[in-house]
């Protein structure tokens, strides 16, 4: 009852919510709660991630005072003489447990627990009594009104275009809220989130206030409380606070995205993290209401972000300092940033894409960053983190706030608690349909029912060893026969394409062809927008067999991006791989790649959760008095989400492949 009762509220909204209310997204996606996942790669991790990332993020916030924050607060409502203190570093700590709470309801929606879910119903009384009797809730100024956080400004709002982060808190209580409800039906946390939006709406709006949120989320929780209620005041105030951005002409507005009007922005600019949110918020708001100049903004700031500012591990963000967009082309590998947060920022950007349009190469860009710059932010373990990824290691240089290695938090620790509301949405991204049409986007062993035409309902399931080996089966099983498209997402690699844009390429091209049956034979199929559209009439127990050719092979970057010159990454499927000094001998910074080096992948059952080692033959290049020293040496690659899970080490991505651009041992 539960997950039936979950689906009517994320999709049905009151017809006379909005008065476009018949605009939505052209494509809808099928919730993670009606796909169950069956895959040797992804069941451990979402497992891992329900028993151990999430209680022990939750045991951190205890630890470091994030709870204690909002007891403090309930006090000072109880008793104003109360004196507290602020317990934690940041004003926006509050939000670490909104995210862990969404994690806990995505999880509670496929897996009751019914411990797990006493517990969040005692954070959410915690939480109710620290909220202020207006609806005002933000621990970091309810504690100690006369003396708040140094961020948050003498007032309420009057820093909230910078530093403050009080709508933010605001956007993931409200997208706690809003997953807690539909996963249990209880409006314990909505009914807290609710009355907070009406304070946003009784404060921000024309006539109002009208600052521009200083770190965007808010308008994306607001969507969501608006999909639940049908309230236009809602939506209303999402729109504004785009609408709102770029009140004048101000280039030190970036890193906000405040700088000019959204819908005048083209390139991908500031925060990273920030940026990912907005632009999902934008896409959210374009789709429910038709705005078409919302629409080309986006579609212009995608096509700057993928064509110059993405990594090769679907990383974005490479400047550590702001942790933001660089230059155009500006992709550093040592201090390359890639905070986790922003990887999964531009999954759901680049999901909302694939909804508006329907074009597969949303999805390409998704599953790079998913199997790479986004699952590298965990270790295997489910209890230790990166906040920033970069695409090599010397050993000295320190990243991710100070270490050299993963940690179990961080002071800053939106990235942990991200990954704990992520990973369980996982199965939300496998499969997708419109009226007549059923996606198929990821190849996740799993299975899901669905309704096409709002009448015929068909089961879809899928079994594979992908990302090791590009066989699939499809199965699809229509209630009964009936005449239907079934779109498989043909990936770009596999079409010689690494990115859709020419930021990357394949050294050379692969002539192997995909493979498409139905029923053992050879059908008849189109290719739109980068997917294999079968239009036939289905019926019971149909199985499509998909065979994707997975060589291994080089990457080269763009002649503009100095840092990738000469150099090359080893790439199979969806997989970018790397060199640790671990299986290397120590030192992977001189090794280079002949161009004739023939390598070979072999799986290893036991190795750092089962994974492909692609193996070969390489050259060890180091200085001597008078000439450079050529020794072949065997070198072990991995995949690049894997690294940092056997301690300190060295790590490359990009390998030279020519002696002179060598630089004994810097970087």
């Amino acid at each position: 009852m539960r997950l039936l009762f979950f689906f009517l509220s994320l999709f049905l909204l009151p017809f006379n919510s909005f008065a476009q209310s018949a605009i939505d997204y052209p494509i809808q996606g099928v919730p993670f709660n009606k796909v169950t996942i069956s895959d040797h790669f992804w069941l451990p991790r979402i497992d891992t991630n329900r028993t151990v990332t999430i209680p022990s993020s939750f045991k951190k916030c205890e630890e470091t005072g994030r709870v204690e924050n909002f007891v403090l607060a309930g006090k000072k409502n109880a008793d104003p003489n109360f004196k507290g203190k602020f317990q934690t570093k940041f004003p926006f700590d509050d939000t670490d447990i909104y995210k862990i709470i969404e994690g806990s309801a995505y999880s509670l929606a496929v897996h009751p627990d019914p411990r797990l879910e006493k517990y969040v119903d005692s954070l959410i009384t915690i939480i109710g009594k620290a909220q202020e009797p207006d609806g005002y809730l933000y621990t970091a100024r309810t504690i100690d009104p006369a003396h708040p956080h140094p961020w948050s400004g003498a007032q309420r709002w009057v820093n909230e275009s910078k530093l403050s982060h009080e709508t933010y808190d605001s956007g993931h209580l409200f997208e706690a809220a809003a997953a807690y409800y539909q996963a249990t039906g209880k409006r314990n946390l909505l009914d807290i989130a609710l009355k907070n939006a009406d304070l946003l709406c009784r404060v921000f709006g024309p006539g109002k206030r009208d600052d521009a949120p200083g770190h965007e989320i808010v308008e994306m929780g607001l969507v969501r409380l608006y999909r639940i209620t049908g309230e236009t005041k809602y939506l209303n105030l999402a729109k504004f606070f785009i609408d709102c951005r770029g009140k004048k002409i101000d280039p030190s507005r970036a890193y906000w995205q405040d700088q000019e009007p959204v819908i005048d922005q083209t390139e991908a600019v500031g925060h990273a993290v920030r940026a990912g949110y907005l632009y999902s918020g934008v896409a959210d708001v374009a789709a429910l209401t038709g705005d078409k100049p919302y629409l080309l903004a986006i579609d212009k700031i995608w096509d700057n972000m993928v064509s110059k500012k993405y990594y090769i591990t679907g990383g974005i963000g490479a400047v550590p300092d702001g942790e933001r967009f660089g230059d155009n082309y500006q992709l550093p590998n040592l201090t390359a940033y890639n905070e986790t947060c922003a990887a999964i920022a531009n999954v759901f950007w680049n999901y909302r894409m694939f909804l508006l349009h329907g074009d597969a190469k949303y999805i390409d860009v998704l599953e790079r960053t998913l199997y790479n710059g986004l699952l590298s932010g965990v270790s295997l373990s489910g209890d230790k983190f990166f906040y920033a990824n970069p695409l090599s290691c010397n050993g000295k240089y320190k990243f991710n706030q100070g270490s050299l290695t993963r940690q179990p938090w961080f002071d800053c620790s939106c990235c942990p608690t991200n990954m704990c509301r992520f990973m369980p949405s996982l199965p939300g991204y496998i499969y997708a349909r419109n009226k007549d049409s059923l996606y198929v986007n990821l190849f996740v062993g799993s299975s899901a029912t669905l309704n096409l035409n709002g009448r015929n309902q068909v089961t879809v399931s899928q079994k594979t060893d992908y990302p090791w080996n590009g066989n699939d089966k499809i199965s699809i099983n229509p209630e009964k026969k009936s005449r239907f498209s079934v779109c498989v997402r043909i990936p770009g690699w596999v079409e010689n394409h690494p990115v859709p844009s020419n930021l990357y390429a394949f050294e050379t091209p692969d002539h192997h062809q995909f493979v498409l049956k139905v029923n053992g034979k050879i059908v008849p199929y189109t290719i739109k927008k980068g997917y294999a559209v079968i239009k036939r009439t289905w019926v019971k127990n149909d199985l499509i067999e998909l065979n994707l050719p997975m060589p291994i092979r080089r990457v080269v970057a763009n002649s503009k991006v100095i840092n990738d010159k000469n150099k090359v990454v080893i790439e199979r499927g969806p997989i970018v791989y790397c060199l640790e000094g671990i299986d290397n001998g120590g030192d992977v910074s001189n090794i280079e790649l002949p161009d004739d080096t023939k390598l070979k992948a072999t799986f290893y059952p036991d190795l750092l959760g089962g994974i492909d080692v692609i193996t070969g033959e390489a050259k060890v290049v180091k200085p001597s008095n008078k000439e450079q020293i050529n020794q072949i040496c065997k070198i072990k690659a991995i995949p690049y989400y894997a690294w940092s899970n056997r301690g300190i080490n060295e790590m490359e991505v990009w390998i030279p492949c020519k002696s002179t651009e060598i630089s004994h041992g810097t970087k």
